[in-house]
């Protein structure tokens, strides 16, 4: 399984923000939107991310508010990255090795859409519960022997 096929179930809706709108903006939207995470691009690259975790930094380092920061200064401006292609192992291995819990996917320098920790936890389930529903459809349609003495029996 790869990135394409979380994508294409779970649709194209993206949240972006810039570098340069205040963190009470963001905030707001993440608030609004019910989403953790905000794509942050400027001149349409990508440029970092903004998720609920460099939020409650800020806000702890500003003595419990977002005051008049900016989402640049709060943003990570290294976040990890994938691609359409990239399978859904590898996607989880680096997700785990970061404790990433959003992953922007880009086709080149096209965002394609973002991808959670859930995303992909949902997506081995799924293909977890698929596997088991034909191994037990395989093992319940089993071929019976006709022949007793193809199958170990004697006569005797």
């Amino acid at each position: 399984m790869k990135v394409v096929d979380i994508l294409r179930v779970k649709g194209g809706t993206l949240f972006t923000i810039t570098p340069d709108q205040p963190m009470a903006q963001a905030v707001t939207t993440m608030a609004e939107m019910d989403v953790g995470s905000l794509v942050v691009m400027e001149h349409g690259d990508l440029v970092g991310m903004l998720t609920f975790r460099e939020v409650i930094s800020a806000v702890v380092k500003n003595g419990g508010s977002v005051g008049s920061s900016l989402v640049r200064s709060v943003m990570d401006d290294h976040p990890l990255t994938c691609t359409p292609e990239t399978e859904i192992d590898e996607v989880r291995r680096m997700m785990l090795g970061r404790h990433a819990r959003y992953m922007p996917v880009l086709n080149g320098r096209t965002l394609m859409g973002v991808i959670s920790f859930y995303d992909v936890a949902k997506a081995v389930v799924d293909g977890q519960d698929f596997e088991n529903r034909m191994l037990k459809a395989y093992i319940r349609d089993w071929p019976v022997e006709e022949n007793p003495e193809s199958a170990g029996e004697s006569k005797f």
